[in-house]
């Protein structure tokens, strides 16, 4: 049972090496540390405002981590429309809009990032960020799209596969097929979870207002999203 547990332990710490070898390993674990931090200085910022102020810094030094981090990350906007727009017109559609809206995301995101630890104008933060969160939302709005319509293909290929026991496959294939299917489906619904709580964060830059802007609504969508990318790149 001992060695059983120290090799679940090594197996863990392993895949945990290679998960935070990713930048986007170690951009979900920051951004997990960003919005824990948030609603932990909300809760207690009445209360405990010295504490408060800790995890305030804690948020803020997070976020300028992340952005550190994506130095360039627009280039993969970029490289995923070069290398696989998709298998249709409809797909390679969506993925140029989708795409394109977060490669502007990414691209004002190292201006919003320069401007905030003043190396350039402090006052262009807030424009920046409104340009920054425009491409985002309407980058997510397009995967989200995607997404949908790469779910509902899977579930259409599934259905025939079960529907057709195909004399060329056997049994084993075809529960293989199955089973790369739902694996594909369960990755695309962390997508959409991601995307969903990263559009709310989103269209609180865009457009202020009381649900979006909402400390819990932020910390939530945040963790929401964080955590979903825990789940995409965490190994196999």
């Amino acid at each position: 049972m001992i060695t059983s547990l120290l090799r679940r332990m090594n197996d863990t710490c392993d895949k945990l090496v290679i998960f935070l070898a990713k930048r986007d390993g170690i951009d979900k674990l920051v951004k997990t540390f960003q919005y824990v931090s948030k609603l932990v200085n909300w809760h207690v910022e009445a209360t405990q405002p010295d504490i408060a102020n800790r995890f305030k810094q804690w948020e803020v030094a997070s976020g300028l981590s992340r952005k550190a981090f994506r130095t360039g990350r627009f280039l993969t906007g970029f490289n995923a429309l070069r290398r696989n727009p998709g298998s249709t017109n409809t797909l390679r559609s969506l993925a140029v809009l989708s795409n394109a809206g977060e490669m502007v995301y990414f691209f004002f995101d190292h201006f919003l990032w320069l401007s905030r630890i003043g190396t350039i104008d402090a006052n262009l933060a807030k424009k920046m960020s409104f340009i920054s969160a425009f491409g985002e939302s309407v980058g997510y709005v397009f995967f989200i799209i995607a997404d949908f319509i790469m779910l509902k293909e899977g579930i259409k290929a599934e259905r025939k596969l079960r529907r057709c026991k195909e004399e060329s496959k056997s049994e084993e294939e075809l529960e293989k097929e199955i089973k790369k299917i739902k694996g594909d489906r369960i990755m695309r619904l962390m997508a959409v979870a991601a995307n969903v709580a990263d559009l709310i964060i989103g269209l609180a830059e865009i457009e202020p207002n009381p649900f979006c802007n909402h400390t819990v609504t932020l910390g939530i969508s945040g963790l929401v999203s964080a955590w979903a990318g825990w789940y995409r790149n965490w190994p196999s």
